[in-house]
Protein backbone atom coordinates (compact mmCIF):
# COMPACT_ATOMS: atom_id res chain seq x y z
CA UNK A 1 0.00 0.00 0.00
CA UNK A 2 1.23 3.91 -0.62
CA UNK A 3 1.70 5.29 2.92
CA UNK A 4 -0.29 7.88 4.15
CA UNK A 5 0.87 11.01 4.82
CA UNK A 6 0.54 12.63 8.53
CA UNK A 7 1.13 16.46 8.76
CA UNK A 8 1.51 17.85 12.29
CA UNK A 9 2.15 21.34 13.98
CA UNK A 10 2.55 20.84 17.50
CA UNK A 11 5.98 22.67 18.48
CA UNK A 12 6.80 20.89 21.42
CA UNK A 13 8.33 17.58 21.09
CA UNK A 14 6.42 16.20 24.32
CA UNK A 15 2.66 16.50 22.38
CA UNK A 16 3.79 16.02 18.52
CA UNK A 17 5.34 12.57 19.44
CA UNK A 18 2.28 11.77 21.43
CA UNK A 19 -0.13 12.76 18.78
CA UNK A 20 1.62 11.08 16.19
CA UNK A 21 2.06 8.04 18.41
CA UNK A 22 -2.02 7.84 18.39
CA UNK A 23 -2.47 8.20 14.94
CA UNK A 24 -0.31 4.71 14.49
CA UNK A 25 -2.49 3.15 17.65
CA UNK A 26 -5.89 4.37 16.48
CA UNK A 27 -5.68 3.74 13.30
CA UNK A 28 -3.68 0.68 12.61
CA UNK A 29 -1.29 2.19 10.93
CA UNK A 30 2.70 0.76 10.94
CA UNK A 31 5.16 3.68 11.31
CA UNK A 32 6.74 2.83 7.91
CA UNK A 33 3.22 2.93 6.43
CA UNK A 34 3.61 6.51 7.43
CA UNK A 35 5.26 9.64 5.38
CA UNK A 36 5.70 12.21 8.58
CA UNK A 37 6.30 15.42 8.30
CA UNK A 38 6.14 18.29 11.17
CA UNK A 39 5.53 21.25 9.26
CA UNK A 40 5.77 23.85 11.91
CA UNK A 41 9.57 23.06 11.56
CA UNK A 42 10.25 23.52 8.04
CA UNK A 43 7.06 23.61 5.70
CA UNK A 44 5.93 20.88 3.61
CA UNK A 45 8.29 20.09 0.86
CA UNK A 46 6.86 19.54 -3.09
CA UNK A 47 5.15 16.16 -2.89
CA UNK A 48 2.85 14.31 -5.47
CA UNK A 49 0.03 13.33 -3.58
CA UNK A 50 0.25 10.22 -5.78
CA UNK A 51 2.62 8.82 -3.39
CA UNK A 52 0.13 8.22 -0.64
CA UNK A 53 -3.10 6.64 0.21
CA UNK A 54 -4.29 9.50 1.87
CA UNK A 55 -3.43 12.59 4.00
CA UNK A 56 -4.52 12.93 8.37
CA UNK A 57 -4.12 16.77 9.25
CA UNK A 58 -3.18 17.12 13.21
CA UNK A 59 -4.16 19.94 15.94
CA UNK A 60 -2.34 22.38 17.81
CA UNK A 61 -2.08 25.61 19.62
CA UNK A 62 -2.14 27.82 15.91
CA UNK A 63 -5.06 29.40 15.12
CA UNK A 64 -5.64 29.76 11.21
CA UNK A 65 -8.01 33.32 12.39
CA UNK A 66 -5.24 35.00 14.69
CA UNK A 67 -4.24 38.34 12.68
CA UNK A 68 -1.24 37.88 10.51
CA UNK A 69 0.71 39.89 12.05
CA UNK A 70 0.16 37.46 14.90
CA UNK A 71 1.22 34.94 13.31
CA UNK A 72 5.32 33.48 13.61
CA UNK A 73 7.22 32.95 10.29
CA UNK A 74 7.31 29.50 11.00
CA UNK A 75 3.26 29.84 10.65
CA UNK A 76 2.34 31.68 7.71
CA UNK A 77 5.25 29.42 5.44
CA UNK A 78 3.24 26.34 6.77
CA UNK A 79 -0.22 27.73 5.77
CA UNK A 80 0.90 28.74 2.79
CA UNK A 81 2.14 25.30 2.56
CA UNK A 82 -0.93 23.69 3.07
CA UNK A 83 -2.89 25.85 1.07
CA UNK A 84 -0.73 24.46 -1.51
CA UNK A 85 -1.32 20.96 -0.88
CA UNK A 86 -5.29 21.82 -0.34
CA UNK A 87 -5.59 23.25 -3.49
CA UNK A 88 -4.53 19.53 -4.86
CA UNK A 89 -6.74 17.75 -2.80
CA UNK A 90 -9.56 19.72 -3.72
CA UNK A 91 -9.14 19.44 -7.75
CA UNK A 92 -9.06 15.40 -7.00
CA UNK A 93 -11.12 14.67 -4.05
CA UNK A 94 -8.13 12.98 -2.44
CA UNK A 95 -8.57 11.00 0.70
CA UNK A 96 -7.53 14.12 3.45
CA UNK A 97 -8.70 14.31 7.42
CA UNK A 98 -8.03 17.11 9.55
CA UNK A 99 -8.37 17.17 12.96
CA UNK A 100 -9.03 20.01 15.32
CA UNK A 101 -6.88 22.56 13.52
CA UNK A 102 -7.40 21.09 10.14
CA UNK A 103 -10.95 21.87 10.73
CA UNK A 104 -10.52 25.54 10.67
CA UNK A 105 -7.79 25.23 7.99
CA UNK A 106 -9.91 23.22 5.80
CA UNK A 107 -12.98 25.56 6.11
CA UNK A 108 -11.22 28.73 5.78
CA UNK A 109 -9.88 27.42 2.58
CA UNK A 110 -12.71 27.23 0.77
CA UNK A 111 -14.40 30.60 2.37
CA UNK A 112 -15.79 29.52 5.77
CA UNK A 113 -15.87 32.08 8.56
CA UNK A 114 -13.47 30.72 11.38
CA UNK A 115 -12.83 32.72 14.06
CA UNK A 116 -12.90 33.00 18.08
CA UNK A 117 -16.03 35.15 18.39
CA UNK A 118 -18.44 32.16 19.57
CA UNK A 119 -18.75 28.44 19.97
CA UNK A 120 -15.10 28.04 21.40
CA UNK A 121 -15.18 24.74 23.96
CA UNK A 122 -13.38 24.43 27.00
CA UNK A 123 -10.67 21.51 26.95
CA UNK A 124 -12.61 18.39 28.45
CA UNK A 125 -15.14 16.50 27.05
CA UNK A 126 -18.46 17.27 24.40
CA UNK A 127 -21.66 15.31 23.23
CA UNK A 128 -21.99 14.56 19.96
CA UNK A 129 -24.83 14.43 17.28
CA UNK A 130 -24.75 13.02 13.87
CA UNK A 131 -26.45 14.45 10.91
CA UNK A 132 -28.63 13.01 9.29
CA UNK A 133 -25.87 13.43 6.53
CA UNK A 134 -23.85 12.10 9.10
CA UNK A 135 -25.31 8.86 9.97
CA UNK A 136 -25.56 8.30 6.07
CA UNK A 137 -21.45 8.92 5.60
CA UNK A 138 -19.44 6.00 4.95
CA UNK A 139 -16.60 7.11 7.20
CA UNK A 140 -19.32 7.05 10.07
CA UNK A 141 -20.56 3.50 9.73
CA UNK A 142 -20.97 2.04 13.01
CA UNK A 143 -20.87 5.24 15.16
CA UNK A 144 -23.38 6.26 17.31
CA UNK A 145 -25.99 8.97 16.50
CA UNK A 146 -25.07 10.55 20.28
CA UNK A 147 -21.10 9.99 21.65
CA UNK A 148 -18.57 11.72 23.49
CA UNK A 149 -15.22 13.01 22.20
CA UNK A 150 -12.67 15.30 23.59
CA UNK A 151 -12.70 18.95 22.49
CA UNK A 152 -10.84 21.84 23.70
CA UNK A 153 -10.48 24.90 20.99
CA UNK A 154 -10.21 28.89 20.84
CA UNK A 155 -11.51 29.14 17.48
CA UNK A 156 -14.29 27.64 15.37
CA UNK A 157 -16.38 27.67 12.24
CA UNK A 158 -18.94 30.60 12.38
CA UNK A 159 -20.57 29.68 9.31
CA UNK A 160 -19.74 27.04 7.18
CA UNK A 161 -18.21 27.73 3.17
CA UNK A 162 -20.32 26.62 -0.05
CA UNK A 163 -19.89 23.32 -0.67
CA UNK A 164 -19.63 21.39 3.52
CA UNK A 165 -21.72 18.81 4.14
CA UNK A 166 -22.82 18.81 8.18
CA UNK A 167 -21.94 15.41 9.31
CA UNK A 168 -22.02 16.10 13.47
CA UNK A 169 -22.52 18.78 15.31
CA UNK A 170 -22.90 19.36 19.53
CA UNK A 171 -24.60 22.43 21.60
CA UNK A 172 -21.52 24.55 22.11
CA UNK A 173 -20.09 24.44 18.44
CA UNK A 174 -22.59 23.60 15.77
CA UNK A 175 -19.83 22.71 13.31
CA UNK A 176 -17.86 19.35 14.58
CA UNK A 177 -17.32 17.62 11.33
CA UNK A 178 -18.12 17.96 8.01
CA UNK A 179 -17.02 16.43 4.81
CA UNK A 180 -16.66 17.99 1.24
CA UNK A 181 -16.76 16.55 -2.08
CA UNK A 182 -16.69 12.78 -1.40
CA UNK A 183 -13.80 11.91 0.47
CA UNK A 184 -12.40 15.37 2.07
CA UNK A 185 -13.45 15.53 6.11
CA UNK A 186 -12.40 17.10 9.00
CA UNK A 187 -13.49 17.29 12.72
CA UNK A 188 -13.03 19.66 15.37
CA UNK A 189 -13.43 16.80 18.17
CA UNK A 190 -10.10 15.12 18.34
CA UNK A 191 -10.02 11.37 16.79
CA UNK A 192 -7.42 10.89 18.22
CA UNK A 193 -7.03 11.30 21.75
CA UNK A 194 -7.61 8.67 24.90
CA UNK A 195 -7.61 9.67 28.29
CA UNK A 196 -3.75 9.23 28.99
CA UNK A 197 -3.38 11.52 25.96
CA UNK A 198 -5.92 14.21 27.03
CA UNK A 199 -4.21 14.43 30.08
CA UNK A 200 -0.61 15.10 28.83
CA UNK A 201 -1.93 17.87 26.88
CA UNK A 202 -3.87 19.33 29.62
CA UNK A 203 0.39 19.31 31.50
CA UNK A 204 1.90 20.50 28.02
CA UNK A 205 -0.56 23.08 27.37
CA UNK A 206 -1.34 24.65 30.54
CA UNK A 207 0.11 27.77 29.89
CA UNK A 208 -1.07 27.95 26.06
CA UNK A 209 -4.54 30.16 27.24
CA UNK A 210 -6.67 27.47 27.20
CA UNK A 211 -7.65 27.57 30.61
CA UNK A 212 -6.15 29.25 33.86
CA UNK A 213 -2.98 27.32 34.59
CA UNK A 214 -3.80 26.58 38.10
CA UNK A 215 -6.65 24.30 36.84
CA UNK A 216 -4.46 21.82 35.14
CA UNK A 217 -4.54 19.48 38.10
CA UNK A 218 -8.11 19.55 38.41
CA UNK A 219 -8.99 19.07 34.66
CA UNK A 220 -6.53 15.52 34.52
CA UNK A 221 -8.42 15.09 37.67
CA UNK A 222 -11.74 15.28 35.63
CA UNK A 223 -10.62 13.30 32.70
CA UNK A 224 -9.87 10.33 35.08
CA UNK A 225 -11.98 7.81 33.44
CA UNK A 226 -14.38 9.78 31.19
CA UNK A 227 -13.98 6.32 28.39
CA UNK A 228 -13.92 8.33 25.02
CA UNK A 229 -14.24 5.55 22.91
CA UNK A 230 -15.53 5.72 19.28
CA UNK A 231 -13.88 8.79 17.55
CA UNK A 232 -11.04 6.72 17.45
CA UNK A 233 -13.14 4.36 14.96
CA UNK A 234 -13.67 7.28 12.97
CA UNK A 235 -9.83 7.48 12.21
CA UNK A 236 -9.11 3.61 11.72
CA UNK A 237 -12.36 3.68 9.65
CA UNK A 238 -10.15 6.58 7.11
CA UNK A 239 -7.60 4.13 6.94
CA UNK A 240 -9.43 1.37 6.15
CA UNK A 241 -11.08 3.08 3.65
CA UNK A 242 -8.50 4.46 1.73
CA UNK A 243 -5.53 2.14 2.36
Amino acid sequence: MKPFLILQIRPIDEASDDEYAAFLKYSGLQEQQTHRIRMEKSGIPDISLEDYSGIILGGGPSNVSDPPVEKSENQKRFESDLNRILEQVFKTDFPFLGVCYGMGALAMHRGGIVARDRYSEAVGTAQISLTEAGSADKLLEGIPEEFTAYCGHKEACQALPPGAVLLAESDVCPSQMIRFQSNIYATQFHVELDEQGIQLRIDVYKNHGYFKPEDAEKLIREMSGSNVVHPERILQRFVEIYR
